[in-house]
């Protein structure tokens, strides 16, 4: 009895196949030496089959994934990315409602046919490149600046052709020609290099010290104007009009008066001069002594205010008796 429980008891313990699996290198595979099922020790079907039960079995209980800190990691990954969506979601919609996005544009500024439109202010901080600039209908346009003002063209090639400066101080135009038209597009100012254009039907100039020019004066009328007297006048120089026909002086409601310090001279050269005038004055002429009496009416009281107009061998004129020669005795002191 003995003898057949020990027996019986030898034959309880199931059968334990230590079998060591490798891979295609030689390398141990851990959980290869496991208890086998008795139906895969009994099965005789081959050696392939044995290698792909212990092949399953291994597979089974082998755990594929991630696990330990390299989880928590992922975690912690996925989680701050998630945050981050979340914050820029948020600037985001924050941005479209601070700058007012809508379907039509962005706050005041709207997109309208053809450019941009803008209903209140605008501030500039560095440079506008547009080109053109037109106000609202019945609205005026005003550009401000806090230091300086400056517009500049340029030509293809990137060249500058013309530039406005404006300051707080100073205006500067930079052009090749400046030219100042009316309502209707006629010319009241222009100024190129060479010269400077008065379209206007007159030119008035309101300052009390008059118009100072430093070389020449080129016009073909000066006039007063009405009620006002006209005045040609030079406080320190002479003052000279050349012509290279006529030069007319009128007066038709009016005297005409020159005077001068020195000498008052007029010349012609291949012509005469001519006095056209019903009466002549010449009030202040030096009247000579007579010569010796010769005539009989010498001393005729008739004849006391009645002078003969004599002239010197340089052009002087005096004057003499009406009867005699017409000379004076002190010739050499009247026509010096």
């Amino acid at each position: 009895m003995e003898s057949q429980s020990l027996g019986r008891t030898r034959q309880t313990p199931t059968a334990r196949n230590h079998i060591v699996y490798t891979d295609h290198k030689g390398r141990k595979i851990p959980y290869a030496d496991k208890i086998t099922p008795e139906p895969i020790l009994n099965n005789n079907a081959g050696r392939d089959t044995k290698a792909d039960s212990i092949r399953n079995s291994y597979n089974s209980q082998f755990k594929v994934g991630i696990y330990g800190w390299r989880k928590k990691c992922l975690y912690i990954l996925v989680m701050a990315l998630m945050f981050m969506m979340i914050i820029n979601l948020a600037l985001t919609l924050w941005v479209l409602k601070v700058l007012d996005f809508n379907s039509e544009g962005m706050g005041q500024l709207r997109i309208v046919p053809g450019g941009l439109q803008l209903l209140g202010q605008a501030l500039v901080l560095d440079s506008l490149f547009t080109s053109s600039i037109k106000s609202r209908r019945g609205q005026p346009i005003s550009i401000e600046s806090s230091r300086n003002f400056t517009v500049s063209t340029r030509d293809p090639h990137g060249l500058l052709q013309s530039r406005l400066y404006l300051s707080h101080d100073r205006l500067e135009v930079n052009v090749a020609r400046l030219e100042v038209r009316d309502s209707r597009g006629a010319l009241l100012l222009g100024a190129g290099q060479d010269s400077v254009t008065v379209g206007a039907d007159s030119l008035t100039v309101a300052s009390p010290a008059g118009v100072t020019l430093h070389t020449a004066a080129q016009t073909p009328l000066v006039r007063a104007p009405p009620s006002k007297q006209l005045i040609l006048e030079s406080p320190t120089r002479s003052l000279e009009m050349h012509a290279a026909q006529n030069i007319a002086l009128e007066s038709r409601a009016g005297d005409i008066s020159a005077s001068c310090l020195t000498t008052f001279h007029l010349k012609s050269v291949a012509g005469s001069i001519h006095l056209d005038a019903p009466s002549i004055y010449m009030p202040k002429l030096k009247s000579a002594l007579p010569l010796p009496a010769s005539a009989p009416h010498a001393h005729d009281s008739h004849h006391q205010n009645i002078y003969q107009l004599c002239a010197c061998a340089n052009g002087k004129l005096f004057l003499a008796p009406p009867h005699g020669a017409c000379g004076a005795r002190e010739e050499s002191l009247i026509c010096r």
